[in-house]
């Protein structure tokens, strides 16, 4: 299986990761610096490289591409069963939770915050969320090659098993029993728990929760975005974490 990825950051990132990318299809008559680069790199490599012209590429991928486009090797993503069986060996971990989210940016998005702030794992249900696609990898700019991904298909049985495992669970909701992200103590083993970007967490999912918190707003405001939401809250633990 493979997946199609674009953009010269993503690109340059999946040939870091090693024997991942399969095919490369660049632009013939680019002057761009970075793209120029680049090509040096796949030159030196076996990777088999198609010069192709810039409507050749459009046909290939209707985002903005900048000039490449790659066939890399499906992103392996683990089990539910490989979940419960890694848990225990995990020491003080800080896992991120995703509630259906379900526009592939905001998954890229969470993915780069999420490596960034040195996550242990991610995990997300298969259903009623995006999947991994080119837009994911481009928004993540290289955090999918390089993260633990768990895709399970039983969400709430998944945090029973985090919570098994002696990780405290926290919700991120605005409601009246919600804590502040700020007051609460999340220097020990950690899961933080993303909601949908319109709806939030699904009922049953909230409930499994050990604890909600929220992000406090000083604006008119009351909500952030997901991925931004998810930042705040993982580098809250950071910081908590290296005082």
């Amino acid at each position: 299986m493979s997946d199609l990825i674009f953009g010269i950051h993503a690109v340059e990132m999946a040939l870091k990761a090693g024997d991942q990318v399969k095919e490369i299809w660049l632009q013939k008559d680019a002057q761009n610096k970075r793209l120029l680069k680049l090509l040096q790199v796949i030159e030196k490599s076996s990777i088999t490289l198609n010069r192709v012209s810039l409507q050749a590429l459009d046909r290939l991928c209707n985002e903005r591409h900048q000039g490449v486009v790659a066939s890399i090797h499906s992103v392996p993503l683990k089990s539910e069963k490989e979940l419960k069986a890694q848990l225990k060996s995990w020491d003080n971990p800080l896992i991120l939770v995703l509630d259906c989210i379900e526009d592939p940016r905001n998954l890229g998005a969470c993915l780069r915050s999420a490596d960034a702030a040195g996550v242990t794992a991610v995990v997300f249900s298969k259903d009623k969320s995006a999947s991994i696609t080119a837009i994911t990898h481009k928004t993540a700019a290289g955090a999918v090659e390089h993260l633990e991904i768990f895709q399970v298909t039983n969400l709430v049985r998944a945090i029973e098993a985090i919570k098994d495992a002696g990780v405290w669970v926290y919700g991120t909701a605005l409601e009246e029993q919600s804590q502040d992200l700020y007051k609460t103590d999340l220097t020990g083993p950690v899961a933080i728990v993303m909601g949908n970007e319109g709806k939030g967490m699904r009922h049953l999912v909230k409930q499994s929760c050990d604890h909600l918190i929220h992000i406090p707003m000083a604006g008119e405001v009351q909500s952030l975005n997901v991925s931004v939401a998810t930042g705040v809250a993982l580098f809250e633990v950071v910081r908590q974490r290296s005082c």
